[in-house]
C-alpha cells in the first residue's frame, strides 16, 4: 500500500538534496533553511511515536527548529540563485521548441488526483488497498505530482538531475512563503483550540439573530472571508469559523448539509485568499518572480473575480445547504 508516509520522505529527501546544492554554492543560510525543514518529513512518525511515549525533547527540537527557520528568514539571505552564462537563452529555446507542450504536465497534476481520488476507493489487492484510504486526498496528489513528473521527463527529453535542480531553483525563489500554507493552517488549529472559534460563536449570538438561519449563514460566508484576508489561509479559517458558526448554529440548530456547507464555505474562504497580502506564496512572491511594477497588482486583478466568486458561493449555500 502507498502510504502518505512515504510521500512525505519523498518530499523530504528533495529538500535535503536543495540543501546539499545550496551548501555546495556556499549558501550556507538557504542551505541550513531546507534541511532542517526536511526535518519533520523525514522524522515526523518517529517524532509523534515519541510524542506518545511521553518523551517530550524530539518536539522541543521540533519547537527549536521552527525558531531557527524563523531567525534564517529573518536574515533576507533566501534568495534565488541567478542564472549562469547561457541558462536564460538555453531556458528560452527549450520553451519556444516545447511550446504548448509544457503545459501537459501540470494540467496533468489535477486531472491524475481526481482520477486517483475517484477510483483509490477501489483499487485493491487481497483485500488490501493500494492507495491510503485514510489520507486519499493527500495520497492521490502526491501520486498524481510523480506520474506528472515522469510526464515532463517524456515531454522535454530531460534527465532526472534536471528536476531536481529546477525544483531547487524554485524553491530558492520562493524561500520562506513556502512554509505560509503550513503555518498558516497550523494557527487555525492553534486558534480553534484555545477558544477562538466560541468567543466568535458568542459574538455572533450577540450581533445577529440566531435563529434566523441566513443570517447564520452570512455570518459563516463572510467569517470566511475575513478571517482567510488576516490569515492568507482558508485552511486557518476554516476551523475557527465551523467551530464558531458552522457546526453550533448551521449544522446543529438549522441543519444544514455538513458536507455542502463545508465544501462551499471552503471555496468561499478562498475568496479572501485572492484579496489579502497574507498569502503571500499566491499573491506577493509571483510579482516579484514576474518583476511587476506593483507589488500588489497580482491582488487588484483578482478583486473582481473574487467578489463574484464569493457571491456565487453565498448564493449556492443559500439554495443548497438547508435541503
Amino acid at each position: 500500500m502507498l502510504r502518505i508516509e512515504y510521500l512525505y520522505w519523498l518530499v523530504g529527501a528533495f529538500l535535503i538534496a536543495t540543501a546539499l546544492l545550496n551548501l555546495r554554492d556556499r549558501r550556507y543560510s538557504i542551505a541550513a533553511f531546507w534541511l532542517i525543514l526536511s526535518a519533520p518529513f523525514v522524522f515526523g512518525e518517529a517524532i509523534l511515536g515519541a510524542h506518545a511515549q511521553g518523551r517530550s525533547w524530539p518536539a522541543q527540537m521540533m519547537g527549536a527548529g521552527v525558531i531557527a527557520l524563523g531567525l534564517l528568514a529573518a536574515r533576507g539571505r533566501l534568495q534565488v540563485k541567478a542564472d549562469g552564462p547561457g541558462e536564460q537563452k538555453l531556458r528560452d529555446e527549450s520553451a519556444a521548441r516545447l511550446g504548448n507542450r509544457l503545459f501537459g504536465p501540470a494540467l496533468a497534476i489535477p486531472a491524475l488526483t481526481l482520477i486517483l481520488f475517484v477510483g483509490g476507493k477501489y483499487l485493491s489487492s487481497r483485500g488490501i488497498h493500494l492507495l491510503d484510504v485514510k489520507s486519499l486526498t493527500l495520497t492521490a496528489l502526491g501520486l498524481a505530482s510523480v506520474l506528472a513528473l515522469v510526464t515532463a521527463f517524456y515531454v522535454t527529453r530531460a534527465k532526472p538531475m534536471q528536476a531536481v535542480h529546477e525544483g531547487r531553483r524554485l524553491l530558492d525563489s520562493l524561500g520562506w512563503a513556502v512554509l505560509l500554507p503550513m503555518i498558516l493552517a497550523t494557527l487555525g488549529g492553534v486558534f480553534a483550540a484555545t477558544g477562538v472559534g466560541d468567543a466568535i460563536a458568542a459574538l455572533t449570538s450577540a450581533v445577529i439573530p440566531t435563529d434566523n438561519r441566513i443570517a447564520c449563514l452570512l455570518a459563516f460566508a463572510f467569517g470566511m472571508v475575513f478571517f482567510t484576508v488576516i490569515m492568507g489561509n482558508a485552511f486557518a479559517a476554516f476551523p475557527v469559523m465551523m467551530a464558531g458558526i458552522g457546526l453550533p448554529l448551521l449544522i446543529l440548530q438549522h441543519g444544514a448539509n455538513p458536507a455542502i456547507l463545508g465544501a462551499i464555505g471552503m471555496l468561499t474562504g478562498y475568496c479572501g485568499t485572492l484579496l489579502t497580502p497574507m498569502a503571500a506564496n499566491f499573491n506577493i512572491v509571483p510579482a516579484v518572480l514576474l518583476e511587476l511594477p506593483d507589488q500588489y497588482g497580482v491582488i487588484r486583478s483578482q478583486v473582481p473575480t473574487a467578489l463574484s466568486l464569493m457571491v456565487v458561493n453565498i448564493v449556492l449555500m443559500i439554495v443548497l445547504v438547508f435541503r
